[in-house]
């Protein structure tokens, strides 16, 4: 009787086979794997976006002070509206905020004067947040309460954010 001590050359490429076999799914899978994580990634950075827009917006409008919001509609899609809040995103105290709607971006102005009008004057303090590509952006005030409807329809995208803000600071 022949004692086998080692492996054939044809056992030892079978192995290899089913090895390199599985090896190939393995990098498949792991190639699809990444792929889907970026694509989460981007919807997930996405979202969170949306998710600020909608803080700033309810933060600025819920806190804003009593009766100091005014609505000026600029046309169907956009509208000029100021208002002094609680709400600072650049630590000042009861900032006045204008949000104004051009050439398809929303932008945020926060001031410690009054703003009054569109364009803004060049020797004003002011500071100027942008709120991305929106194509819409509309603020309509419920009768005589101070409860507020947003309407914000981004560009590039089906995302819209339409939400019920209600002021809290009422005397």
């Amino acid at each position: 009787m022949i004692k086998k001590n080692a492996f054939t050359l044809i056992e030892m490429m079978v192995s290899i086979s089913i090895l390199s076999i599985m090896m190939i799914f393995l990098y498949q899978s792991n190639a699809s794997l990444n792929i889907s994580n970026n694509i989460y990634k981007k919807e997930s950075q996405k979202i969170l976006k949306i998710d600020q827009i909608k803080e700033i917006i309810f933060l600025d409008i819920s806190l804003s002070l009593y009766n100091s919001l005014t609505i000026q509609h600029q046309d169907k899609n956009s509208d000029f509206i100021t208002f002094q809040t609680s709400h600072s995103l650049h630590q000042r105290f009861n900032p006045y905020v204008a949000y104004i709607f051009k050439n398809s971006k929303l932008y945020r102005v926060e001031s410690l004067k009054p703003i009054k009008k569109y364009p803004l004057k060049q020797d004003e303090d002011y500071s100027i947040d942008t709120i991305q590509n929106i194509k819409k952006f509309r603020l309509y005030k419920e009768n005589n309460l101070n409860k507020y409807l947003t309407d914000i329809a981004f560009k590039n995208s089906s995302d819209r954010i339409i939400m019920k803000i209600k002021v809290l600071n009422e005397y």
